[in-house]
């Protein structure tokens, strides 16, 4: 087994240095080691800080944290997400070789739960625990309180693991983790004497005492769920290799979306567009996914006061930002499974960004539609949702199609579950947090010289411009991409997933 996961590990390196995007990652490797030491120091100033903080109250500091275990699984449960990828993604590749498939499972959940990432909190954990437990249990309390958080952290990574593994497979699955995490929340503030303090009071209290009663019990639990997420990664990586899908829908009328036709050749591709996003695994639950995430936020907005000044401005923005970046960061990658149709007619690239362009403007009328609530309650004005109607689609959507040239990595739009969906570069990472945070800035800028609708005129008549001059600045996306049409086509073939 060890020889095995040894050859795994030479794979996945050989694997990263034959991609196609090799080069351009390098950029990004480095910024994710600048990234990654940054968030080091600054977990290791908050531990510090939190230490001398609490000292002097009624409990003592590390009864405090302990209790505080359900926020710090939450957050870490949800930065997962961002940093790390399901091991079914790695899992296609041997399927047809004599390997047993259930030790190749075992092999990847090991190497997860070996994953450097479930280190990261014991940054934030040492040096508070170094300053506070080390004055009444000494230096093994230190270490036996460090294995426990690793070993809560490794649970948290197999739990995680669950849920992402169920979300690919139907995006309803999210209910479950936000239940949880509900359930907790209500389980800790709500009773007067919670228990669930209580025992996570005593559960910090096992660790430092080094208790074999409690890291047993920790370690049962990490081991059962390890064991449902062997059955069902090896049910779902199956029934989607093998193409298998269980279905009692019925095929109904296949909409032709007869409305495009009035556009002539644009509307041909305002029409492939759709049914891209509306017929495809991947492309749908991406669509359900930011529907949902708007439709949070603008209930957070519209009843509640979660969110104040600068953090109620960002979250109005962020609502019409994400529809731009989730339906354009991969602008040609999902076109990339069929690039070789497209490049068979003359400018048909130019027609299709074109169509991409106005058929993405128009889909901001959602987060505008669904932002009224907030205006209505006036929590936020008018005139401010009117500002991001324009001035997304104008220089937003202008950055966001300089990807169209760099993108060359193929999505798949149907692998859910064995499917890697990542495509970011150095340089299309650096856009992408650009389209967030540029607009912001610009926004923030104009309201220290000018008034609030001053502002937001400014943002409506920018947006406007560039709107305007759109099929001037896509041609020259257009003449970019085709110069460099072979790497990029090259790429995408080499990408592909079959």
């Amino acid at each position: 087994m060890f020889a095995l996961f040894n050859e795994l590990r030479k794979h996945r390196k050989l694997a990263e240095k034959r991609n196609p995007m090799f080069e351009a990652n390098r950029f990004a490797k480095f910024w994710g080691y600048f990234m990654a030491l940054f968030w080091i120091g600054y977990l290791i100033f908050f531990g510090t800080m939190f230490a001398f903080a609490m000292d002097g109250g009624s409990k003592e500091p590390y009864h405090v944290m302990n209790a505080g275990f359900v926020f710090v699984m939450g957050i870490d449960f949800l930065m997962r997400f961002a940093f790390q990828k399901p091991p079914t993604q790695e899992m296609k590749p041997y399927v047809l070789l004599p390997i047993r498939k259930s030790r190749l499972i075992d092999i990847l959940l090991v190497r997860s739960g070996m994953s450097s990432f479930n280190l990261l909190w014991l940054f934030f954990y040492v040096p508070f625990s170094i300053l506070t437990v080390t004055r009444f249990w000494g230096v093994w309390g230190v270490v036996t309180y460090s294995v426990g958080i690793w070993l809560l952290m490794l649970f948290n990574n197999y739990w995680y693991l669950l849920c992402r593994t169920l979300m690919e497979e139907r995006i309803w699955w999210l209910l479950l983790p936000a239940g949880v995490y509900a359930a907790l929340g209500c389980a800790l503030f709500i009773p007067d004497d919670s228990p669930l303090y209580d025992w996570s009071t005593t559960l910090g209290e096992g660790f430092i005492q080094g208790q074999l009663p409690t890291f047993a019990g920790m370690a049962v639990a990490i081991l059962i769920l390890g064991l449902i997420n062997h059955q069902l990664m090896q049910r779902m990586v199956y029934a989607e290799i093998s193409k298998v899908e269980v279905t009692t829908e019925k095929v109904g009328k296949v909409s032709e979306y007869r409305f495009f036709n009035r556009f002539g050749e644009i509307g041909e591709y305002m029409r492939l567009e759709l049914k891209l996003y509306l017929r495809n695994k991947m492309t749908k639950k991406m669509l359900y996914l930011i529907t949902a995430v708007v439709l949070m936020f603008s209930l957070l907005l519209s009843f509640s006061d979660t969110y104040q000044g600068n953090m109620r401005e960002f979250f109005v923005l962020y609502c019409f930002i994400i529809c731009a970046v989730q339906g354009l960061s991969g602008l040609m990658a999902y076109e990339g499974n069929y690039i070789d149709g497209l490049m068979s007619r003359k400018e048909s690239i130019y027609s299709l960004l074109r169509a991409k362009y106005y058929l993405w403007s128009a889909v901001l009328i959602i987060p505008f539609l669904l932002m009224l609530p907030a205006v209505f309650t006036g929590k936020i004005t008018f005139l401010t949702c009117l500002g991001w109607l324009f001035f997304v689609p104008g220089p937003v959507y202008w950055m966001l199609f300089q990807l169209a040239v760099i993108n060359k990595k193929t999505l798949n739009l149907n692998a859910k579950v064995t499917g890697r969906q990542n495509i970011g570069t150095g340089m299309q990472n650096l856009i992408t947090a650009g389209a967030f945070f540029i607009p912001f800035l610009i926004n923030n800028l104009l309201k220290g010289f000018f008034s609030p609708e001053t502002a937001s005129f400014t943002l409506i008549v920018i947006g406007i411009l560039f709107m305007a001059t759109s099929k001037y600045w896509i041609r020259n996306v257009y003449h970019r991409f085709m110069k460099r049409r072979y790497e990029n086509m090259e790429g995408f073939r080499d990408s592909r997933q079959l």
